[in-house]
């Protein structure tokens, strides 16, 4: 279970660290690994195993730049949150809670 989602491994480590919960890197190191799929994270939304999604700051989600042959889950992903959830801005971030849409 997860606190929160976020692209890329960076911003997930600085959450993780300033709340000491645990918080998934959207796409890996830099948002561009091809994990979790849509599907899977869609699956795990469902299920109540992540409450919240995070922004990536600058008013972007960041991630899924394919044009080094990386995958773009994480733009997909982000995309799909923002289609099917409502934005609050908290402390400067754009926080979308995955328990209500």
């Amino acid at each position: 279970m997860w606190a929160a989602a976020t692209v890329g491994s960076n911003n997930a480590a600085g959450y993780q660290l300033a709340t000491g919960l645990p918080v998934m890197a959207v796409g890996g190191f830099n948002g561009t690994d091809p994990a979790p799929t849509l599907e899977r994270f869609q699956r795990h939304v469902a299920e109540g195993k992540i409450r919240y999604f995070l922004g990536t700051g600058m008013g972007g989600f960041g991630g899924g730049r394919t044009g080094a042959g990386g995958s773009d889950d994480a733009a997909r992903i982000a995309a799909w949150v923002q289609e099917n959830f409502t934005a609050a801005t908290v402390g400067g971030v754009t926080v979308f809670d995955l328990t209500r849409r």
